[in-house]
């Protein structure tokens, strides 16, 4: 039977909170695209068709409880690691990497869906297993062999901006989860040695990327060029922005990938400080709001579903904008709502999705 509480508790201020962000990245990506040859569907009316399709979803997604992702976890994991494996077998390769699956009106990239994923198991296994005391290390040999499976299939496509979210992922989790003291000690030496022991196991490219990062005047016209133009344009737009559609580094084509990885940097050559500052509060009240639910959920597996979405959303957005101003090596991480792309639009919106279903039930026991 149809529950009115559902409806009378429907988290509206979510909705629109996302639905405003992702219109002001549209704004932005009519701007950084204008200009371009159209030989097919613009890029800015393919987002707002993704971001329709992605409300659909997310609205779809609030008429289920989603405490029956609890019992279909363990099939959607096996069904990713088999997606993962395809990927790496016969999977469509793009500019040296091979991380989709042509299904011939879209390509799906298994390693976005890995994300929610491994969210629902984790949720799964800490939302089960409350230890007041906090978690050993001897406790953690599941999540972290669940962990790992996909994390090395993902390193292999070779996609490093995706693994690393699901390690950034895992931890915010994990800290909420509780840790005991020895464990987190532990768990931060082992980091710092696995970061120090990776760099031996990356590409060539991935090693120019991190270098590029530290020095990127060494080579303006090569590797640095982007971090450098992306620099100039944030810089560029002073207080108060050059105007919408009037940054220099956008319009001139300086820019590179402005559409995508550096989406950012064209709001804030366009809108100034005074825009960045607005856009990132709202992103602020978003990962604010998401906490806020987790905190309201009616159950552990609640909990750490919003906590895993949250965690998703919010070091999506740090690893981007550190990219953008320099403060982080480029590894390809979009912006949530911003950014052009499908696949990342609609894992946004599925994670907001099960956002406002946890919100939506909080009173259900």
């Amino acid at each position: 039977m149809f529950d009115r509480r559902l409806v009378i508790n429907f988290d509206w201020v979510l909705l629109i909170t996302v639905c405003s962000l992702a219109g002001v990245g549209i704004l932005n990506l009519y701007s950084a695209t204008t200009g371009w040859a159209e030989h097919s569907t613009p890029f800015y009316l393919k987002q707002t068709l993704w971001l329709g399709g992605g409300v659909f979803l997310a609205l779809f997604i609030c008429c289920f409880d989603y405490r029956h992702l609890e019992h279909f976890a363990l099939p959607a994991y096996l069904l990713t690691l088999g997606m993962l494996l395809f990927v790496l077998l016969l999977g469509k390769t793009s500019m040296g990497a091979t991380r989709w699956i042509n299904l011939g009106f879209f390509n799906l990239q298994p390693s976005e869906v890995a994300k929610l994923v491994i969210i629902i198991m984790l949720s799964r296994i800490f939302g089960r297993t409350a230890l007041p005391a906090g978690y050993r290390l001897f406790d953690l040999w599941l999540p972290a062999i669940l962990l790992a499976v996909p994390f090395v299939l993902i390193v292999k496509q070779p996609d490093l901006g995706t693994a690393l979210m699901v390690i950034f992922i895992a931890g915010t989790m994990l800290v909420f989860a509780g840790l005991q003291r020895n464990t987190s000690i532990f768990l931060i030496l082992s980091s710092f040695m696995t970061v120090f022991a990776g760099w031996f196991m990356l590409h060539d490219y991935q090693k120019a990327r991190i270098s590029t990062f530290l020095n990127p005047e060494a080579d303006p016209l090569g590797s640095g060029y982007h971090i450098i133009q992306s620099k100039i344009a944030v810089g560029s737009g002073g207080f108060w922005g050059k105007g919408f559609m009037a940054g220099t580094q956008s319009q001139l084509s300086f820019l590179p990938e402005r559409h995508t990885d550096f989406a950012f940097s064209v709001f804030a050559e366009e809108w100034g400080f005074s825009g960045s500052l607005m856009l990132l509060l709202g992103y602020l009240f978003l990962i604010v709001w998401g906490i806020y639910v987790a905190r309201r959920a009616a159950d552990r597996f609640g909990m750490f579903l919003a906590i895993g979405v949250t965690a998703m959303i919010f070091w999506h957005i740090v690893v981007n904008l550190g990219m953008v101003i320099g403060l982080l090596p480029v590894v390809g991480v979009p912006l949530p709502l911003f950014s052009y792309g499908g696949t990342s639009m609609i894992t946004t919106m599925i994670g907001v999705g099960l956002l406002m279903n946890v919100s939506m039930r909080r009173f259900m026991f």
